[in-house]
């Protein structure tokens, strides 16, 4: 009997023995879990992907056929293995046409040591095109600086090395065919009110050309830059055709309405449009940066909780109009709720067009 007493009295010390063995498993478990996902997101976002695509143009000119663009977004300054290593990895002997960066491609303060890493792995002779985006801030400056140059320092570095930096529509040609390389903000710029902005600018600065500040001479450049790529743009467009391929940057991506309402704004007769965009590029979103594997981004600001992955990375379809949206190179807005990448590698794409359907 006094056994079986002992049983119960020491019974409920046992429970807890048991329960708090139970709590220090999974407690064992969850800490185990994190650290093999940190292992696994620590691996994932130093590599990076080669993402191949191959795009469908309707009425495609037949000199464009297999004409391929290596697209790159949001370096943000990172350097992916030393002198870019990763990215060199992913490209390995891969050949492509034209290069498009889809802005937020400069460090702080305009450092450009990572992107002219990045650009040493591509071959000399190939085009590069470049928009600003949120974080790089206007590659021409009305303020004084070290030199007289209406161009930033970080911009005069980059022209250097071979990138057109676009603020203007750009041909390329290949054969009978022309592609032409477009800032997005053409498409619904009043050059006529922006000219009368510059030119009264302009005017003003020129009546005291004889007592001009340092940056009021950087002003005067700026503005005469201006003026002159107002009427260089009202030039060119005349030389677009229909049957030309036009490819249009952006650094946020569009939407459907936006892209609806310049196409409904614009008339038919006119072969600057959006209506003859054959693609759209951007980039700004880096994928969502926090993701959840098979699931997508946790939070994207603008955008909210779990927004659609369509609206951040990858292919879609606006007004009939392919839009790719680039995932991403660099870690993104610091001032982000969620910094960093996680479980996102870092990705370059490589867009080939064809007429064919695919």
């Amino acid at each position: 009997m006094r056994r079986e007493k002992n049983r119960y009295i020491f019974a409920p010390e046992m429970k807890h023995a048991s329960r708090r063995s139970r709590g220090l498993y999974v407690l064992l478990f969850l800490v185990l879990l994190v650290l093999i996902a940190a292992v696994v997101n620590i691996i994932m976002v130093r590599q990076v992907n080669l993402e191949s695509m191959k795009l469908t143009v309707m009425d495609l000119p037949a000199d464009l056929e297999q004409y391929s663009i290596l697209h790159i977004s949001d370096l943000n300054g990172a350097e992916l293995g030393e002198k870019q290593n990763a990215v060199r990895t992913a490209l390995g002997s891969t050949r492509y046409s034209c290069v498009v960066m889809t802005g937020d491609m400069l460090g702080e303060d305009g450092d450009t040591a990572a992107l002219e890493d990045l650009l040493a792995l591509m071959p000399a002779e190939t085009p590069k095109f470049m928009i600003c985006g949120n974080s790089d801030g206007p590659f021409v400056t009305d303020k004084a600086h070290g030199t007289l140059s209406v161009y930033t320092e970080w911009a005069e570095r980059l022209m250097s090395l071979g990138v057109t930096l676009l603020d203007r529509p750009v041909p390329v040609t290949r054969g009978k065919a022309t592609v032409w390389f477009m800032p997005e903000e053409l498409y619904t710029l009043d050059l006529d009110g922006l000219e009368y902005v510059y030119r009264t600018q302009l005017d003003r600065l020129n009546l005291t050309a004889t007592a001009l500040t340092a940056d009021d001479a950087a002003k005067k450049r700026a503005a005469e830059y201006h003026l002159e790529r107002i009427g260089e743009i009202r030039e060119t467009v005349k030389q677009i055709k229909p049957e030309d391929v036009q490819i249009v940057l952006t650094h946020t991506p569009l939407t459907e309405e936006y892209v609806r309402d310049i196409v409904r704004w614009s008339g038919k007769e006119d072969t600057f449009s959006m209506r003859y965009a054959s693609l759209i590029l951007a980039g700004h979103y880096n994928g969502g940066q926090w993701r959840i594997p098979f699931a997508g981004a946790i939070w994207v600001n603008g955008l909210g909780w779990f927004p659609k992955d369509e609206l951040i990375q990858g292919l879609s379809y606006l007004y009939a109009i392919p839009q790719y949206i680039s995932p991403g190179l660099g870690n993104g807005d610091a001032g982000s709720v969620l910094p960093g990448r996680l479980f996102n590698t870092p990705t370059v794409t490589l867009l080939t067009l064809t007429r064919k359907v695919v």
